[in-house]
């Protein structure tokens, strides 16, 4: 899901960042994200690839979620909802929506795409992937870089 959104957002705004050669992308190494998710990478290197873009991943150590500005965001989210009752998922995007943190408003927007479990790339996509996955040589856990090749 978060590569598909990453493509959706690439989509609408890239006209904005002629030039842009990187994008660095702050994670927190939850279980979706994490460097050595076979599949979430071999999505990101698609993803490189097609925008010709480096992505660097730049990930939280354990139990830092303060340094994390998404979990800052969930506080001010669960501030402005203030024990709101979310009773279904347009009431959820409604309070979502509405809410502005410094002056600036989110993007908010309902992904409805079921994803199946379970999913592993071959050894082939995987061998395919490493090649545009670059591990830091000091943090290769904490900090990855995909580039997209030629």
């Amino acid at each position: 899901m978060i590569v598909d959104c990453l493509e959706t957002w690439w989509s609408s705004n890239s006209q904005l960042y002629e030039g842009l050669e990187e994008l660095m992308i702050q994670l927190d190494g939850g279980s979706a994200t994490r460097s050595n998710r076979t599949q979430f990478i071999k999505r990101m290197v698609e993803f490189s690839r097609n925008s010709n873009l480096r992505i660097r991943l730049v990930y939280y150590p354990p139990y830092h979620s303060k340094y994390n500005p998404i979990e800052r965001c969930w506080a001010a989210l669960e501030n402005y909802w203030n024990g709101a009752i979310l009773d279904g998922v347009s009431t959820a995007i409604a309070w979502a929506e509405n809410m502005t943190g410094k002056g600036v408003k989110p993007i908010v927007e309902l992904v409805e795409k079921t994803y199946e479990k379970g999913i592993v790339p071959t050894v082939e996509e995987l061998t395919i992937s490493k090649e545009f996955w670059k591990p830091s040589p000091k943090l290769p856990s904490w900090d990855v870089t995909i580039v997209p090749g030629d």
